[in-house]
């Protein structure tokens, strides 16, 4: 091969990319194209050697990249030069297994194969491990050759078993594999199976919530009430006193470690002097209970008529200003006003 005249070829093919399409291709070479896909077209260069031609540099760069990992190994085609746009590999003949399984049995000996290869996948540092029937291709000597790689490589996120070669066997013959699978290797074959359970269950989940009524939707408006906590007002500072706490022990900690303190010290100070808040908001809330319950006038009791009420809060209230001297007895509004200082000013 002459690299010379193959980048003269390359620079009179044009690619472009499409949204959920095969290329566009615009072929002002001598060249033949032998196919084309989502990432790029492939034209013959020579009776062994193709040239793929890609529509971007990240498609280019990502599939040389992963070529190149499998190079020491006989699964991929050997790389003979690359351009900023374009990749001359060997060309890879044979079958591909969509084909060959429209004809032929899925053997055991074959899965055997399949499950080798994403062996090796895994051995030459491929994120996913995982790969399309039709990107697989069978040899004349029985062996396996791949294109197609740049998703292998460089991926957020991949499934953790081979999703895609095991939908795209087809339903028969994906359970036929799972089932050469479970013979061969028992753990393997149970991994797969609860990876494949929790998409099932992924997928049932999903048309639930999608087929839920409306109703359901005006019943959560109605029930969301009682995750509301701002009309009761002990409550609202019970959780902003810990809201606060929390902010307040984070950020301090911060604060303290960036000048090189000591951190468990720190934590300790901090906890000590919450635990004398919380004594003191826990006398508070005790002080406003005994006053409403003082000043609550219930029904007399049976034949003593209003000096029997009055006796009762008389007893009431010596029992709550007891030790206290002459001290005025203890008033509601007063106690509550006590509360909203604390919060605002008892944390600090």
């Amino acid at each position: 091969m002459d690299p010379n005249y193959l980048e003269e070829c390359v620079a009179n093919i044009k690619v472009r990319n499409l949204v959920d399409e095969d290329v566009e291709v615009e072929n002002g070479s001598p060249l033949l194209m032998m196919g084309k896909g989502r990432q790029g077209a492939v034209f013959q260069v020579t009776d062994d050697i193709c040239v793929k031609v890609f529509g971007n540099t990240d498609d280019c760069d990502r599939e040389h990249y992963a070529l190149m990992l499998g190079q020491e190994t006989n699964l991929f085609p050997k790389v003979h030069h690359k351009g900023p746009l374009h990749i001359a590999m060997d060309i890879i003949r044979g079958v591909d297994l969509r084909e060959y399984l429209q004809s032929q049995p899925l053997s055991k000996e074959l899965s055997v194969k399949l499950i080798e290869m994403l062996i090796t996948f895994k051995e030459i540092g491929y994120e996913r491990i995982d790969h399309h029937k039709r990107q697989v291709y069978l040899q004349e000597d029985g062996s396996l050759k791949v294109i197609d790689v740049a998703r292998t490589v460089w991926r957020d996120r991949v499934y953790p078993y081979p999703r895609k070669l095991l939908n795209s066997l087809g339903k028969d013959n994906k359970e036929v594999f799972l089932a050469h699978v479970e013979e061969l290797s028992p753990a393997l074959y149970e991994e797969w199976r609860h990876y494949i359970r929790m998409e099932e269950i992924a997928r049932e989940i999903y048309q639930i919530l999608l087929e839920s009524p409306k109703g359901n939707v005006d019943t959560v408006k109605i029930l969301s009430d009682k995750l509301l906590t701002t009309e009761d007002e002990e409550r609202y500072v019970v959780l902003m006193s810990g809201l606060m706490h929390k902010v307040f022990k984070e950020q301090w900690v911060r604060t303290m470690m960036a000048r090189g303190k000591d951190s468990d010290a720190i934590i300790k100070k901090i906890d000590k002097h919450w635990d004398a808040r919380k004594a003191e908001f826990k006398e508070l809330t005790t002080t406003e209970t005994n006053a409403q319950d003082n000043n609550t006038d219930g029904p007399p009791k049976k034949g003593k008529g209003k000096q029997a009420a009055k006796s009762k809060r008389t007893k009431a209230n010596k029992s709550t200003n007891k030790g206290k001297g002459k001290k005025k007895k203890s008033n509601g509004k007063s106690t509550t006003s006590k509360l909203k200082k604390w919060l605002t000013f008892g944390l600090l």
